[in-house]
């Protein structure tokens, strides 16, 4: 688990493997503080495990799935990435919820100077669009941000200062491809409600509204 919050800017080393499956050597310094063989690091937003370190990079292998489903496969040696190292329970939790686990890529179509701050504006699937609200969370890259608005086919963020300077966007540019993680509750929402228990629910009304709490159950789980 992570909260969106980039600890650092890591630099590809080398990527070594083909477009199925691949080995990535990253530069960091500050997310290799207390590192394991096993432990999770997020890179530009995909949770990672890492295979091996040095005082100063590790290495991630990164699977066929996740090649396909993120923007991994246009890495190139010498680029940015964003590292967040998974959470501490007792952490300050400063950013929203965020798995690691990338929904799909969106492609940047604009950058506008917003006085202090940049607005992108990011075309994303309609699967994805239905999770993005506004004012809502939605991660990129890795960071946790705030959604400005949404239409029916793209979506807007706006990025402090501070945020450009400390994150791989401040090299991004229209057409780039960048990772999108949706906000995890709404997912989980829209699974429970399309439960096919709920559907069949939906059509007996009178069951719908009974409880299950009695002394049956209760004693079913050790309450009584």
């Amino acid at each position: 688990m992570f909260t969106g919050l980039v600890e650092e800017i890591g630099i590809v080393e080398s990527i070594t493997g083909n477009q199925e499956a691949c080995r990535l050597r990253i530069r960091a310094q500050k997310v290799l503080e207390g590192v394991s063989i096993g432990d999770s690091i997020s890179v530009n937003g995909i949770c990672l495990t890492v295979t091996s370190f040095s005082l100063r990079h590790f290495e991630v292998d990164v699977m066929p799935e996740t090649l396909r489903h993120t923007s991994l496969r246009q890495l190139q040696r010498g680029q940015k990435v964003n590292l967040e190292r998974a959470m501490k329970l007792g952490d300050r939790f400063g950013g929203h919820l965020v798995s690691g686990h990338v929904d799909g890529t969106g492609t940047i179509l604009s950058l506008q100077l917003h006085t202090n701050a940049v607005r992108f504006r990011i075309e994303a699937t309609a699967e994805l669009l239905r999770y993005i609200i506004p004012r809502g969370s939605i991660c990129i890259d890795g960071i946790s941000l705030t959604v400005v608005d949404v239409n029916e086919s793209s979506f807007s963020v706006s990025i402090i200062p501070h945020t450009l300077a400390s994150t791989s966007l401040q090299d991004r540019k229209p057409g780039d491809r960048v990772n999108l993680e949706a906000d995890m509750i709404g997912k989980y929402v829209e699974r429970l409600l399309l439960h096919p228990r709920n559907e069949q629910k939906a059509d007996k009304p009178q069951m719908a509204s009974q409880s299950r709490l009695n002394l049956s159950f209760l004693q079913e789980n050790g309450f009584a």
